[in-house]
């Protein structure tokens, strides 16, 4: 059989290998082939006579860890169908998106039967949603999925495509916007005479926490009058694709504002997993070039748009006045 990795992934990113896995239902036997990002090869086996389970993996060079990324049954009398998670993120090849951002996912099915004799099974096929929590800090390596939580299950008896829109993900956690962990979407199709319950389609996204951020160094309202103090940067779950940097502008805090970067402050991350640091930002007075008002703010642009972490307004008032009496005697 023919194998398509281009039907199953995006482009291979630098640092990702990608290898696609067969398991022969009935026996148990698997063979493994290393793909290209796209393309077409013979499958390492042929089909067995209980159906076969192709998987696509991506292998992570750094960190070391392996992601399955996808996963396609072929068979005898078994639906044909496809699932593709969409998000905001155009990051490749693991999906992923954030908390409190929306997902998408497409779900195509082809090849059920309806005719009064066909066999039950090969009328429908099962859509089961689980969410599965990395915990606090984790990042998803070695996850088993057996502890995954079932969320949802509903069957699907026509052939068709259809989109589910999903406002925020369904992770549990104490504080919605720092869950971290995946939601996985799987079509399974339903035994018969030479084969057992079968996954026939599957796809996940992971899910990462909001940032948070806070500048230490500077009270609210307070006056400078000569250096700057030095400005401590406390960042947390830095999203992984993410700009984040301290700028000044004259006046009170106003969103959408572009100020003037703060020298030492940017922090350029193109990670597969958040992250978190510690800036210190001192000498850096070039910047404030007049007396006043002053705001100070934190942010961190992502793909889904700029968001303010902190900010704090202080004055600004560095000129010295001598007050001094001059006389003279004759």
């Amino acid at each position: 059989m023919l194998i398509a990795a281009a039907t199953l992934a995006s482009a291979q990113t630098p640092g990702y290998t990608n290898f696609i896995r067969q398991l022969q239902t009935s026996t148990g036997v698997q063979r493994d082939a290393s793909v290209a990002a796209s393309g077409v090869q013979w499958s390492p086996l042929p089909v067995g006579s209980g159906g076969s389970r192709f998987e696509l993996w991506t292998v992570t060079n750094q960190p070391l860890a392996s992601y399955l990324l996808d996963t396609k049954y072929v068979g005898a009398f078994i639906p044909v169908a496809g699932v593709t998670i969409h998000s905001e993120d155009p990051y490749g090849p693991v999906l992923r998106t954030r908390a409190d951002r929306p997902f998408s996912v497409h779900i195509s099915v082809s090849g059920l039967l309806n005719a009064i004799t066909d066999p039950a099974p090969t009328k429908y096929v099962n859509v089961l949603r689980y969410v599965q929590s990395y915990g606090t800090n984790g990042t998803g390596v070695n996850l088993d999925n057996s502890h995954a939580t079932l969320l949802t299950q509903a069957s699907i008896t026509q052939d068709g495509s259809q989109t589910l829109s999903y406002a925020l993900t369904s992770i549990p956690g104490t504080n919605l916007r720092k869950v971290r962990g995946e939601e996985r979407f799987s079509l399974f199709s339903q035994a018969q005479r030479q084969t057992s319950v079968a996954q026939i389609a599957s796809s996940h996204i992971q899910i990462w926490p909001v940032a948070d951020g806070v500048l230490s160094g500077l009270s609210q309202g307070q006056l400078i009058r000569l250096a700057m103090p030095q400005v401590t940067v406390t960042l947390n779950d830095l999203y992984p694709s993410s700009t984040t940097y301290v700028q000044v502008y004259h006046g009170n805090p106003q969103l959408g504002v572009t100020g003037k970067t703060v020298p030492g402050s940017t922090l350029v991350l193109n990670e597969s997993v958040p992250q978190s640091r510690v800036l210190t930002l001192k000498g850096y007075d070039a910047v404030l070039d007049s007396e006043g008002l002053w705001t100070m703010e934190l942010l961190t642009l992502t793909p889904f748009g700029i968001d303010r972490l902190a900010y704090v307004s202080f004055n600004l008032n560095r000129m010295i006045k001598i007050n001094s009496n001059l006389t003279t005697i004759e």
